[in-house]
């Protein structure tokens, strides 16, 4: 049983697709394809406010002064709607605590979204 647990993890990558990115900005775009579900082994970054208006997604997250939008992963699932996940992949050093967070932007282009494309982000909401 233990043998077959370890096999059916080494096929998982096997059963669906994942394309990563970096734009000219900098921003590295993650697009997992399928209804596949994924492991996560980090945790995700808890977000305070997320708006997008079919055009832009805009969040805001905490900040020590460093925080910007290349300083995440986007993940996108392919599914319905779409699904986002923000992951940190630049840790914030500074020392200039930011109370109100800063607001990290792409365009839907940026994320290879079609404008007006329903999305759901899955990160964790932090007041």
């Amino acid at each position: 049983m233990r043998g077959a647990a370890l096999v059916a993890v080494a096929l998982l990558p096997l059963l669906g697709g994942c394309v990563i990115y970096s734009n000219e900005g900098g921003k590295k775009v993650s697009i997992q394809a399928g209804d596949h579900a994924s492991i996560q082994s980090e945790p995700l970054e808890a977000v305070r406010r997320v708006d997008f208006d079919g055009q832009r997604l805009n969040v805001v997250v905490g900040s020590n002064g460093c925080t910007e939008a290349s300083s995440f992963e986007v993940r996108i699932r392919d599914a319905d709607p779409t699904e986002l996940t923000l992951v940190r992949r630049a840790p914030d050093l500074c020392r200039a605590i930011v109370r109100e967070g800063v607001t990290v932007s792409w365009t839907y282009a940026e994320l290879g979204l079609e404008a007006g494309e329903p999305v759901r982000v899955m990160n964790p909401i932090s007041l």
